[in-house]
């Protein structure tokens, strides 16, 4: 694999939860394996005064704690510590990052760098445009020495308006191929597969349309409530948080047509073409089309869970939905007629993330006597935990007559014994020292999602009598959603049963 140019990473909420457990751990696998540059620094910028030592220290600690490899080497850590260095940065105050400049250029010189810099904001969303304004006026965004490019979180703004606001103040500093937009979802192993799946085999994509699809089913499920930020969730939501973004660009994956060629600007053109054939939703079809919970609180393995609105941070009287489920089409060639399932939400039975690809049934229903349903083939790609791909298909059982067994056709990753597979941010993050955006959201992709997502906020806003249906913690989310499968005697998959009733694990 090639090795990316010295560099330095700043890092903007050095001292929060997602450096410590995502980023730095994940640098740290990259040179395990000699992916780093040879020469580099990762500077902590953040608000906490604390010395470089005092930063080490806590790095070390998340690295050790954090590590997400199977056997974990810290032989060399010591040397990965020397080039991780903090500064303290308010990051509304311009004179600060004159201050931050300074370092910036003290370091380049000290440990021979060049000018290459990745700028990733690992703050709230809200700070993005002030600390992106900050260091443009003092100058560290030029490309005179050095390419510069600037990482940022979902969510990519909170509506439309926003989020274009947001797009074109990044767009009066950096370029739009300077802006890498991070979605870990589509750093998943699996995910990335889906492309390969679908189009270098020739038994799926002949399959893979309106003709022989009767529908396509996602789902995102977390086994945790909102833990400790409930703050910042009541302000964001489960469509905000999720549905925009994770689920999203995982539909355009599932759906896009084939690609030119394998080049970030090919496959992100067909994920536009997804999201441009959205079939728009209706204000007034909105409570029809999509049902919104909240979790409650519940018993789970004998403990009692709280409800969300009892959750530290949350306003008691809160209508923030913890669950989405939606129903939608793509008004295309290859899609028409096809529904669409998408459902996010936090205390379900279980975490796990997974593409139900359901074939419609054949057309002489022979054996549907024996077998007591006809449910048709399935294709499951799950990304996560268990990450592999299954089919799903009907078998005779030995011995007379013909009684079907529905029997599983399946692949683990986790099978492939002389294989690593490098967790989600260390693929995103090496591929921004590549230069390589394929993975990421362009501007384009971001605002046309939210414009989909727009009726559905506002009939939300504007019409206070659509319900935010109850689910106990530990339960599939509110009953009502499964109103919105069609079909006699259809329902979501269930991967698994209620935690409520036994500890689950999600085996694909």
């Amino acid at each position: 694999m090639e090795k990316p140019d010295n560099l330095i990473i700043i890092i903007f909420g050095a001292t929060g939860d997602l450096t410590a457990r995502k980023l730095v751990p994940a640098l740290y696998s990259l040179y395990g394996q000699n992916l780093m540059p040879d020469r580099f620094i990762i500077l902590g910028a953040g608000r906490t005064v604390m010395s470089s030592d005092d930063f080490r220290i806590k790095m070390d600690n998340a690295i050790r704690t954090f590590s997400e490899e199977k056997a974990p080497d810290f032989t060399n850590i010591s040397y990965f510590l020397n080039s991780i260095h903090y500064q303290p940065v308010d990051y509304l105050q311009e004179s600060a990052y004159h201050d931050l400049k300074v370092e910036v250029e003290r370091l380049k010189a000290g440990f021979g760098t060049g000018g290459n810099v990745i700028i990733y904001m690992a703050t709230p969303p809200n700070l993005y445009e002030a600390i992106a304004r900050n260091m443009s006026a003092a100058g560290m965004v030029s490309q005179e020495d050095g390419y510069k490019r600037i990482i940022i979180e979902k969510p990519f703004g909170y509506d439309l308006e926003s989020s274009r606001v947001l797009n074109d103040t990044l767009h009066e500093i950096v370029s739009e191929d300077q802006i890498y937009r991070i979605d870990h979802y589509l750093g998943k192993e699996t995910v990335q597969n889906l492309l390969v799946t679908r189009f270098a085999n020739g038994i799926f994509e002949p399959l893979w349309n309106r003709n022989y699809v009767h529908r396509i089913e996602i789902t995102s499920a977390e086994s945790l409530g909102v833990e400790d930020r409930g703050g910042y969730y009541d302000s964001a939501g489960a469509l905000r948080d999720m549905v925009q973004n994770h689920l999203l660009q995982m539909v355009g994956l599932t759906a896009m047509e084939p690609p030119s060629s394998l080049d970030a600007n090919a496959i992100r053109n067909e994920v536009l073409k997804v999201f441009q054939s959205l079939q728009p939703i209706r204000e007034e079809d909105v409570e029809k089309q999509v049902i919104r919970g909240q979790y409650t609180a519940s018993r789970i393995r004998g403990e009692c869970v709280p409800g969300y609105r009892y959750e530290k941070g949350v306003d008691v009287h809160s209508r923030t939905e913890t669950y989405v489920a939606m129903k939608f089409f793509i008004n295309n060639w290859r899609w028409g007629g096809v529904p669409f399932y998408i459902r996010t939400g936090k205390r379900l039975p279980t975490r796990v993330t997974e593409i139900v690809i359901h074939f419609k049934q054949t057309p002489h229903h022979l054996f549907q006597r024996v077998i007591g349903h006809s449910w048709g083939n399935q294709l499951i790609i799950r990304i996560q935990p268990d990450e592999g791909i299954l089919l799903k298909f009907d078998m005779k059982e030995p011995g007379s007559g013909f009684k079907v067994k529905n029997v599983n056709m399946d692949f683990h990753y986790k099978d492939l014994a002389d294989i690593r597979v490098p967790s989600a941010y260390e693929r995103l993050l090496y591929d921004v020292m590549l230069g390589d955006s394929t993975l990421f959201s362009r501007d384009d992709e971001v605002e046309t999602a939210w414009k989909f997502i727009e009726p559905i906020q506002n009939a939300w806003k504007n019409n206070p009598s659509i319900k935010v249906y109850g689910y106990p913690a530990g339960t599939w989310g509110p009953e009502p959603s499964n109103s919105l499968i069609e079909g006699e005697n259809l329902t979501w998959r269930y991967p698994c049963k209620n935690m409520a009733d036994e500890e689950l694990y999600c085996e694909l």
